[in-house]
């Protein structure tokens, strides 16, 4: 009886432990299925997001801390640093990383469909359609003394600025590989390794830096060329990490199928790269009207001191933006127009809450952000002045990033470069020079027009979306991805050999389903 009694007592205890799991599975499906599946593509947003704003965010403080080294260095060698970072850099920036978007649109829409190996074939593509292009600019760097010159600066900062040119030849020229392979990753969802290499990036930067600029006296030299250094070891390390066999599926190898279809490519990446160049030049504009403004160093420093807090900001969205491609572009290729949709207004919810979030903390602690960057008491006042519009730009970046991502997602990118130029240079900056000049209102005149310009893209990218038809989308993507796939072609085995496989896999499930 005892024996019975013990028995009886184990299979109360696993009973009632058994209870306990099951009760925690009720909570995780108590709730509904719409619930269950806002749930889902949320982390299927984060997974993307997070590492692209971790990544941004590294980024960014590594070009921080070249310009905090270059400032210490003399007053001329970082007005020739930010000459060139500002006006060369900021404009093959504007390009290249346009460019590259364009590899989300067709990796993206790839990898939903399947595509695998189409994958490697693309990245080589856009590889080589970037390489030729940012080679096309290179005697702005090989003769920017000339230029700033021609833009009428004083001799001795065109001369700096020059030379400085030099150095950022090394950096510009690790973009072609570094933007590019980070589409590549994040199209299929594997972004996390780079988020992880830029921190490293960031980390390794500061000693480097020192190393160049006061261990070896290199100056403002070794502070550029550390940049370019680190900017390297990031290619490096996404060109290892996708040699090294993590992604077996989609790069194949080397191929000369890379080679072909090149023009179709070269359209997209122009598409693109003017969308994204017409967006990031829209600020350097706004930069350069504040210059003319009375009093004209606090107006400068307060503007660009909201813009810096806009700007890091911003990189949340941009991790938006990569997501929005991602997502749209893989439901695309996928063939499911009702689940982009759902990824669309999803996305769009998170993205606006997070925006609201920063709006409301940028008007509590407005008249207080300007001690962030100075203890002037004029310039912290103009800072003060704007924080208002700069809340509300920071309530827009949760907007149009994620728009702007979808439409790269969904391959519309010529829409979107002509939505922006309207925008923003038809609408935004004409009302900024009016309010600035005519009635007097200075920079905050400025920041209006450039609200103005982004409410207005904003409106017309959610019209846009709206109207959109996903299902011709769809439709448009098969096309596309027909049209450029090669697994029909006799020039590669492997890639048939490869989808032969793939198609038997396919057929299995299907017969075991």
């Amino acid at each position: 009886m005892e024996a019975g009694e013990i028995q009886l007592q184990e299979k109360r205890v696993l009973l009632s432990a058994g209870n306990d799991h099951n009760q925690e599975l009720d909570n995780v499906n108590a709730l509904t299925p719409e619930q269950n599946t806002i749930f889902q593509e949320s982390k299927k947003i984060w997974k993307l997001a997070l590492p692209a704003a971790l990544s941004g965010l590294a980024s960014t403080g590594t070009l921080v801390v070249t310009q905090s080294f270059v400032g210490h260095i003399s007053e001329l060698d970082l007005a020739g640093y930010a000459l060139v970072q500002n006006l060369s850099v900021r404009f093959i920036t504007g390009i290249l990383l346009g460019m590259s978007s364009a590899t989300e649109t067709l990796c993206g829409q790839a990898f939903g469909a399947g595509q695998f190996h189409m994958m490697g074939i693309y990245l080589q593509r856009f590889w080589i359609v970037n390489f030729f292009s940012l080679s096309l600019f290179l005697p702005c760097f090989l003769f920017g003394t000339s230029l700033f010159r021609f833009l009428g600066e004083e001799e001795k900062i065109a001369q700096t600025a020059g030379y400085a040119s030099l150095w950022f030849i090394p950096l510009i020229y690790s973009y072609v590989f570094c933007w590019t392979n980070f589409a590549f990753l994040q199209a299929q969802q594997k972004n996390a390794i780079v988020a992880w290499l830029s921190i490293f990036q960031l980390l390794i930067h500061v000693p480097l830096s020192w190393l160049l600029v006061y261990t070896l006296n290199w100056g403002a030299a070794g502070s550029i060329l550390a940049l370019g250094i680190s900017s390297w070891l990031v290619v490096i390390g996404e060109s290892m990490y996708i040699f090294g066999g993590w992604c077996p599926d989609s790069w194949t190898g080397f191929q000369m199928a890379a080679f072909k279809d090149i023009w179709p490519v070269v359209k997209l990446s122009v598409s693109s790269g003017l969308m994204l160049f017409l967006d990031l030049w829209y600020n350097s504009v706004l930069v350069l009207l504040a210059g003319y403004m009375k009093n004209a160093e606090v107006a400068i420093s307060a503007f660009s001191n909201c813009l810096s807090i806009n700007g890091w900001e911003l990189t949340i969205g941009l991790g938006f933006f990569g997501a929005a491609c991602v997502r749209v572009a893989n439901e695309l290729g996928r063939g499911d127009a009702k689940a982009a949709e759902f990824s669309i207004k999803v996305l769009f919810s998170t993205s606006f809450l997070i925006g609201v979030c920063f709006w409301a903390v940028c008007l509590m602690f407005g008249s207080k952000i300007g001690y962030l960057f100075s203890n002037e008491k004029e310039i912290v006042e103009g800072v003060s002045d704007l924080s208002i519009l700069l809340a509300f730009s920071i309530l827009f970046n949760g907007i149009h990033p994620v728009l702007s991502g979808v439409a790269v997602g969904a391959g519309l990118q010529n829409s979107v470069a002509i939505i922006n130029l309207c925008c923003y240079y038809l609408i935004g900056i004409p009302i900024g020079i009016f309010l600035g000049y005519l009635v007097d209102l200075q920079v905050k005149g400025i920041w209006i027009g450039m609200l103005c310009g982004v409410v207005t893209q904003s409106f017309a990218l959610s019209f846009m979306t709206w109207r959109t038809d996903w299902d011709l989308e769809v439709s448009k993507a098969k096309q596309r991805l027909k049209r450029w796939d090669l697994k029909s072609s006799g020039d590669d085995e492997s890639i048939q050999s490869f989808d032969h496989t793939n198609s038997e896999m396919k057929t299995l499930k299907s017969t075991s389903s």
